[in-house]
């Protein structure tokens, strides 16, 4: 992987973004991170209304009518900026275990959102009648929110990987 992000560091756009570093990659990373306050709103809302703490006056469907087109969209940008993160810093990101395992959990909660939004659509009676109140429900509404938070922390780690000893590949030589 050090040899690919090495290479990826010598590419035109990649040379673009470090020679522009004053302000090309603080642009990013803020609108990457608005993008996650966006996700993580997103994800809060359809969660409290889940968990049955808030939003009580609409139907599970209305609610992720509602947010879920900000969530896609969110996910979007997030995917955008971080291909352009990577990009722009290839060794900084590529060579880090929070990185990595960022992007395990980014796949993880992105898969439960894109299930939870397919079988409600196809089962939205079943959701609102039944399977909105069974305990295994909540407890994936609050590991969904706790995946997205571990994300943002493990985001902001990618710089202090050496928290992670020998399991990061950036202290190996």
């Amino acid at each position: 992987m050090k040899q690919f992000a090495k290479w990826l560091s010598t590419t035109f756009l990649s040379v673009f973004i470090q020679r522009h570093n004053g302000w090309v990659i603080p642009t990013i990373q803020t609108i990457h991170i608005v993008g996650i306050g966006v996700v993580l709103g997103s994800v809060f809302m359809i969660d409290l209304r889940v968990l049955g703490w808030a939003g009580m006056d609409q139907t599970l469907r209305q609610t992720t009518t509602r947010f879920g087109p900000w969530l896609t969209a969110a996910l979007y940008v997030q995917l955008a900026t971080g291909v352009l993160m990577v990009i722009g810093e290839p060794v900084r990101e590529l060579v880090t275990f929070s990185f990595w395992l960022k992007m395990v959990f980014v796949a993880v909660g992105t898969l439960i959102a894109a299930i939870f939004q397919i079988t409600l659509r196809n089962h939205e009676q079943k959701w609102e009648g039944t399977l909105v109140n069974r305990r295994s429900i909540k407890c994936l509404a609050v590991l969904t929110l706790l995946i997205w938070v571990c994300i943002i922390i493990l985001g902001r780690l990618i710089a202090y990987d050496h928290v992670w000893g020998s399991w990061s590949p950036a202290t190996k030589a």
